[in-house]
């Protein structure tokens, strides 16, 4: 996979020249990237000929997290897949969980397929918390990819052995349980609200102590800073294998092939949620367009490589396009919308 070679320049408008006839020696000018128009396709709006170039994927987190993952993982399906033979590169914009990237991403690409940016469950409530000058409806929605599930980890010498009896004490004295999850709004407080919802727990009562990230975390959770931890199951792996934490559930609708725990709903409790991630492309694309890159990802999706990755990372395959995941993202934005205001954190 290719590493972005200048990032402030590919995010800008670039004009080449071109040789487009030796016999005739014309020279014609092309617009590359950046703002609206063609993305080097020809005619405004046309998909001949794509992809024509490099595409390029944004992670809108630092190096390393989920989203950065994922964006390195599909270009490295689309290289060595075979299904791209212009390269693909992957760059990284940091800050307000998603939403500074997100506002980049429409406001420098309008019109240009070559262009994608990872999203994620978490990044629609970002949005919903936030003063974002943007949102998901200003992009074009190509595919939901992936999803990841969350376990509910306690040290392993916990007094808690099951769910039932960690649940049990949540029930009769909220506050005592102390939940370390991730940021504020996203997927692991909002499970955790669910699980409180499911006994009569309110929002309000809810001791969730807040992560930047599985380093944070961990150490509070080994420590008895935190009861419990709530955090994707990937983030456990390791501490399960060394003999650290133990597994109490995993939110899936189903078991988890590997995973030694029961479903939070096998537990006994209704209560399930994924955490996503899926790519979009920017405004202003033509129908062709979209299409054209829709039919590139569902060919990824069908590789080798993207199917190992699945298994490697225990992502479940998740694939959704078109106009259902347009009106699936619209469907997750009322509902998180919802449930943040019960949480007190959107009005």
């Amino acid at each position: 996979m290719k590493s972005p070679q200048n990032s402030v320049a590919r995010r800008t408008s670039r004009w080449a020249v071109t040789l487009s006839s030796l016999a005739t020696g014309m020279l014609v000018l092309s617009g590359c990237g950046g703002t609206g128009g063609s993305g080097g396709d020809g005619a405004e709006g046309s998909a001949e000929g794509f992809p024509s170039e490099a595409i390029s994927i944004m992670a809108p987190a630092d190096p390393g997290g989920g989203y950065d993952m994922t964006a390195r993982s599909i270009g490295q399906a689309l290289d060595e897949g075979g299904v791209v033979d212009t390269g693909t590169e992957v760059y990284n914009v940091p800050g307000g969980s998603g939403t500074v990237g997100l506002t980049e991403f429409v406001s420098q690409n309008a019109g240009d397929p070559h262009q994608l940016m990872v999203i994620g469950k978490i990044l629609v409530g970002s949005i919903e918390q936030t003063d974002a000058q943007v949102d998901l409806t200003d992009t074009t929605p190509i595919a939901r990819l992936t999803a990841e599930y969350d376990a509910i980890a306690v040290p392993a010498d916990s007094e808690y052995e099951t769910l039932e009896q960690l649940m049990a004490d949540f029930e009769s004295d909220p506050g005592s349980i102390a939940w370390g999850g991730g940021s504020v709004g996203g997927v692991d407080q909002i499970l955790v609200a669910q699980l409180g919802e499911a006994v009569g727990v309110s929002a309000e009562d809810l001791n969730y102590i807040p992560y930047s990230g599985g380093g944070e975390m961990t150490p509070a959770l080994l420590s008895g800073d935190v009861t419990a931890a709530a955090s994707g199951t990937a983030e456990f792996t390791d501490l399960v294998d060394a003999g650290e934490v133990r597994l109490l559930a995993v939110s899936s609708e189903e078991p988890i092939e590997g995973i030694d725990a029961p479903t939070i709903t096998e537990a006994g409790y209704d209560v399930s949620i994924a955490n996503w991630r899926a790519l979009v492309a920017p405004p202003e694309l033509s129908d062709e367009q979209r299409d054209a890159v829709i039919g590139m990802v569902e060919e990824m999706h069908g590789t080798d490589q993207w199917q190992e990755t699945l298994t490697a990372n225990n992502w479940e395959d998740y694939l959704m396009t078109g106009d259902e995941f347009t009106e699936y993202l619209a469907a997750e934005k009322e509902d998180i919308s919802q449930i943040l205001k019960n949480l007190g954190l959107t009005e």
